[in-house]
């Protein structure tokens, strides 16, 4: 079982990852509305998983995972978009998320990411 943060700034994107997540047996510790506040809950919680949304208002997706791996270089995080394309994808692999995943994708593959990531 993994100890998950949610990080998104959509409340039903939040609720969804939480169910799916749950239903996956793992605990969600807490959920994030924005990148600011996602920082200081990593910093706080010290989750076994993030899931980030890419595109938030205050800090993007992609400065708070940089910040999360200056922080512990091992976090597991699943970067999530709607706006997916191979260079974000590219992108946010170098700066060391473990996946990367669009969000019309999240209720078919979101458990065996999670499975992935964790065993990795």
């Amino acid at each position: 079982m993994a100890k998950v943060l949610i990080v998104d700034d959509s409340a039903f994107t939040r609720h969804l990852l939480g169910v799916i997540v749950k239903m996956g047996g793992h605990e969600v510790i807490g959920t994030a509305e924005d990148g600011k506040q996602g920082l200081q809950m990593f910093k706080t919680l010290r989750p076994d998983l993030v899931t980030l949304d890419w595109l938030m208002p205050s800090k993007s997706g992609e400065a708070v995972l940089k910040k999360i791996i200056q922080m512990d270089p091992e976090a597991k995080v699943i970067m999530i978009t709607g706006w997916a394309n191979s260079s974000i994808e590219g992108r946010v692999l170098k700066a060391g998320a473990k996946a990367f995943m669009e969000k019309s994708n999240v209720q078919k593959e979101l458990l065996t990411v999670i499975e992935r990531v964790v065993e990795a």
